[in-house]
């Protein structure tokens, strides 16, 4: 969850013995040392409050995902460009991309006391892809041996068959079959380990978690709706040293007030500048200041549970709203430019990117075309005459009330039905509306990398049963694609299939993808050694003060 970058790809052969390098990552103490900045220092950077309790397989939207990445490690971490890097792994093994032997680190520990070992992460994952602990991240367990088992309604095993501890530093982890990115994901927050505690009551757990991050929670830490307040961990020593004296996250109802803040030097790091100030900020901020590309897009999710978009009419439907709207007006006229228009459904900072794949002019802006395509679905179901096509979103955050009313204008006007913005406050509650599936219109989406794939922009938003599925879309063609590239043999192989495979999303367009993201972002004259990292979030275990 969660930049110019350009990814290494990690190539498999037959006989690959894969073991990610153990240096890069930056630890921040080389920030204080180049800086002379002030390492005592708490930096305060804008956040949201999390829609979950504070569990890795329960985490999958950023407000949380940006406190767990601190507050927990798991077996690698990215580095500022997205490469792989080592935390607890000591090696990652296999001859043959389906069965791996992890060996982790000795002598580390949780902060409640509790030691790291390999059945740390064996019962974290089997936890985390059981169906009775309804975790949103189940389904990046799916690889695994037995997953089928576990995450069935009404399975009564709670524990996978390709998952064995081999002794305190060693356990082994046989997939379903080969897949070709899996040691790619294993950076991802549902991967983290947990201690015994988080099992005994997970949801005391997730208000005061015990990890074994950089950073741990304060005493008190977490105030709901106001603040998370980190504090180093003395007992951490990967590459993500703290470099300060801990983070607290403010939680904002709208980024104009971060701004404002930012500019008064009462915030330290923004990481998304509002929309009012997107022609200003760097006049405001000068060298305080980046708007950098990122693995990151923004989409607009049409459910296939709603009754007006399902079957022909429905696919019409869906071509006809994407042609109606003009993006690039609205970059230039809300975003000032700080966009680029999506041409498909992943990102094209990922290695494997094509912006020229069949099919991909439904994204082209077209009035005419749209217009037409309407009509023939109301040819086959009339549009009710009363009903408005809503865009649900939160509008606590920067741009989505405004974006989203131009693009609804736009749709209105192109189109002749009433289109508007249903406007919800906060991005917590929004996302509760998604998950619980009960809206009745669109709603405004988007995906921050989770780990450097094309695969992870497509199997956990589109995949059947996916937990970031928000649109209940299922597709077997789409589904068989993903499995295919998944056992591809290869990286760029893969990548081959998962392209082949946006060619089915672009004809039912269970998502419509409006631009490309790139961070604007700024920080106040009190820190330095502030850097944004290729997901978009700030490495802020290396930012001090001066």
């Amino acid at each position: 969850m969660r930049y110019n970058r350009t990814s290494k790809a990690l190539v498999l052969s037959a006989a690959l013995a894969l073991t990610l390098t153990a240096c890069g990552g930056g630890g921040g103490n080389e920030a204080d040392e180049t800086t002379g900045g002030d390492s005592s220092k708490v930096i305060t950077a804008n956040g949201t409050e999390p829609q979950n309790g504070l569990l890795p397989a329960n985490t999958n939207e950023v407000g949380g995902g940006r406190v767990m990445d601190l507050l927990f490690t798991g077996l690698v971490s990215y580095d500022i460009t997205g490469k792989p890097v080592n935390e607890l792994a000591e090696s990652i093994e296999t001859t043959d991309a389906k069965n791996y032997t992890i060996k982790i680190k000795s002598g580390q520990k949780f902060t409640n006391g509790e030691a790291v070992t390999a059945k740390s992460f064996v019962d974290a994952w089997n936890f985390g892809a059981a169906a009775k602990n309804a975790q949103l991240n189940s389904y990046f367990f799916e690889s695994i041996k037995g997953y089928d088992k576990v995450s069935a309604e009404g399975a009564t095993e709670d524990t996978m068959d390709g998952l064995k501890v081999v002794d305190d530093t060693t356990f082994t982890v046989e997939l379903g079959r080969a897949e070709s990115d899996f040691p790619l994901r294993l950076g991802y927050t549902a991967f983290f380990p947990l201690p015994a505690a988080a099992f005994e009551d997970p949801k005391a757990f997730g208000e005061k978690p015990a990890g074994n991050g950089p950073y741990k929670l304060a005493e008190d830490g977490w105030k709901h709706n106001v603040q998370i307040d980190l504090v180093p961990n003395a007992d951490y020593s990967g590459p993500r040293t703290a470099a300060n004296g801990g983070v607290t996250f403010k939680i904002y109802s709208s980024t104009d007030s971060a701004y404002q803040d930012l500019l008064s030097n009462n915030l330290d790091v923004l990481d998304e500048i509002p929309p009012s100030q997107l022609q200003n900020y760097q006049n405001d901020l000068g060298d305080r200041s980046v708007n950098q590309a990122y693995a990151g897009n923004a989409t607009m999710t049409i459910p296939n549970y709603l009754p007006e978009f399902k079957g022909e009419a429905g696919a019409l439907r869906r071509q006809a709203i994407s042609m109606a709207i003009d993006r690039q007006q609205i970059i230039d006229n809300i975003f000032f430019g700080n966009k680029q228009i999506a041409k498909e459904f992943t990102s094209p900072v990922l290695d494997g990117y094509s912006d020229a794949l069949p099919g991909s002019e439904v994204l082209t802006f077209n009035a005419d075309k749209a217009k037409e395509l309407w009509a023939q679905a109301d040819a086959i179901d009339p549009w009710p005459a009363d009903k408005a096509f809503t865009v649900t979103s939160n509008i606590d955050t920067g741009g989505n009330k405004e974006y989203i009313t131009a693009m609804a204008n736009q749709i209105s006007n192109t189109l002749g039905i009433k289109a508007e913005l249903n406007s919800i406050p906060t991005f917590k509650e929004m996302r509760e509306l998604v998950v619980s599936k009960k809206l009745t219109g669109a709603s405004r989406a988007g995906w921050q990398a989770d780990y450097p794939s094309l695969y992870n922009f497509l199997g956990p938003l589109y995949g059947t049963g996916a937990g970031s599925n928000d649109g209940d879309y299922s597709s077997k063609e789409f589904d068989q694609k993903l499995a295919d590239g998944l056992s591809a043999t290869s990286v760029e192989e893969g990548n081959k299939i998962f392209n082949e495979s946006q060619e089915i999303l672009f004809k039912d367009l269970p998502v419509i993808p409006l631009w490309y993201q790139a961070v604007q972002g700024g920080w106040s004259e009190n820190v330095s050694a502030v850097k944004f990292s290729w997901n978009r979030v700030p490495v802020y275990n290396e930012i001090v003060g001066k």
